[in-house]
């Protein structure tokens, strides 16, 4: 007697969910309950599963279950083949493959020319769901395309990061950079660097499909397909991207458990396949909370390379290369000054270089140092003003009309030990960096010497009426 397919699968998903048992009721839910019984014909049964992804997924994942399901109820001769449907509101053509390594058959039913779209709240992403290779997905990479590897102004402060994104782009997802997690306070050029990866990757990989996308987007997104039902082609879609760019990882804290789920299945699948991944977070993986630990496990994988406050000499390389892209001239003293006033970080320091600029123009008065420090100094007051060590040396040297280099040259020449000694004794007084910090930026000195310095300053400055009144100049000046 013939057995009826629904009764079968039926029994079948008895023995699936007791096998996974109660903690595992959700997986049940996401991964079975979807699955639509066909047929059954020649002890083959025929389920149709909603994606291509879906496929994978059970192949990867559930195939000994299914294997073992499938005997206990058609016996060693029963077979199990996949109808995988791709969009079921227009006419599709089946394709039927086989799968050597279980035994079972796919039937793929392919959309013909018909894109699928998931929204991403602002546009819609054209997302065609075909089997991989067969077509190759065309997607708008949402780069940016004035964020270039050129235009990035390297620097201690990133050198590791530019250097590992360089060789991801030469070779994507084939280095022990996968993943590339690009991490550092705001405004220090993550975002900048990951399009940069991206774009240079283009150039030399046509081929290869680029996607960026902020963590709000992909979240969004993600409750999109959610609400509709399409959480299945969302995942499918993700998982034909070639290089997957996230921005702001650190949003999903303590939130989006769904979305954290997702992400990583997807980060799997593309990590298995020799797929790039590229995240950006305002904290090392170390520091970040709220994210599930796997999740978090899988981000130690690869190199995670901070982004630090460019230093005075790489904000000036900045703000030059800013004036060239936009064909403005500007004085070196002016340029100096607005490097080592503005020290927080990039955006900062384009955002002083822009309000200097449009002061000039809307008041036609010409750029000069008088100008700066007005407008600077405005600019500094609303918002945090902070003391380094290269601020105060420039101002010590400024007084004494010294170059900042004689500091930390080895020269003993008296007038030049003087500005040293000041510089080290201001920096102690007004900075939190260690003796030994100040000692290498004051001319790669020991703790030792620091500490021989401010006491000289303290005790001239107590017994010697020209030493007192350089230290009381300095200091208003420090203080303007």
């Amino acid at each position: 007697m013939a057995q009826d397919y629904k009764v079968v699968w039926a029994k079948c998903l008895e023995i699936i969910k007791d096998n996974l048992g109660k903690d595992n009721e959700q997986v049940y839910k996401t991964w079975f309950e979807p699955i639509v019984p066909l047929q059954l014909e020649n002890n083959v049964l025929t389920i149709q599963v909603p994606s291509q992804f879906f496929y994978e997924w059970l192949e990867e994942h559930y195939i000994d279950l299914l294997k073992k399901t499938i005997r206990l109820q058609l016996g060693t001769t029963g077979m199990l083949m996949y109808s995988i449907l791709m969009d079921t509101s227009i006419e599709s053509t089946p394709i039927t493959t086989s799968i050597p390594s279980t035994g079972a058959q796919a039937t793929h039913n392919r959309a013909k020319d018909v894109p699928h779209l998931i929204s991403d709240g602002n546009h819609e992403i054209s997302n065609p769901f075909i089997i991989p290779g067969i077509q190759k997905l065309k997607i708008n990479s949402q780069l940016n395309g004035n964020y270039t590897l050129e235009n990035f102004v390297e620097g201690d402060c990133n050198r590791l990061a530019r250097s590992a994104g360089f060789a991801v782009a030469e070779n994507p997802g084939r280095t022990s950079f996968n993943p590339l997690l690009l991490h550092g306070g705001v405004g220090l050029g993550k975002t900048h660097l990951a399009h940069a990866i991206g774009i240079k990757t283009k150039e030399k990989h046509p081929e290869k499909t680029v996607l960026y996308v902020s963590s709000e987007q992909f979240l969004q997104q993600y409750s999109d397909a959610g609400k509709n039902g399409t959480t299945n082609d969302f995942l499918h879609f993700y998982e034909m991207i070639d290089m997957l760019i996230v921005d702001d990882i650190q949003f999903w804290a303590n939130k989006a458990a769904g979305t954290q789920e997702a992400f990583f299945h997807i980060f799997n699948h593309l990590h298995q396949n020799h797929c790039q991944i590229i995240i950006t977070s305002d904290k090392a993986p170390s520091e970040l909370s709220g994210l599930q630990p796997r999740l978090l496990s899988r981000l130690k994988w690869g190199l995670a390379a901070d982004l630090t406050a460019p230093d005075v000499e790489t904000r000036m390389a900045i703000l030059r290369q800013k004036l060239d892209n936009d064909g403005i001239e500007m004085p070196d003293d002016v340029i100096e000054y607005i490097a080592y006033n503005i020290n927080t970080n990039v955006r900062e320091l384009e955002g002083a270089l822009v309000s200097l600029i449009a002061q000039s123009s809307l008041n036609k008065r010409q750029i000069t140092l008088d100008l700066a420090k007005q407008m600077i100094d405005k600019f500094v007051k609303s918002t945090t003003r902070e003391i380094t060590i290269e601020y105060i040396q420039k101002v010590v040297c400024d007084y004494f009309k010294l170059p900042v280099e004689s500091i930390q040259s080895p020269t003993r020449k008296r007038e030049i030990v003087q500005a040293r000694q000041l510089s080290m004794y201001f920096a102690k007084k007004m900075t939190k960096s260690s003796l030994a910090i100040i000692g290498l930026q004051c001319g790669n000195k020991d703790h030792a010497t620091v500490l021989h310095a401010c006491k000289t300053v303290a005790n001239l400055n107590d017994t010697d009426k020209q030493f007192h009144y350089w230290v009381e100049e300095l200091e208003k000046r420090f203080k303007e």
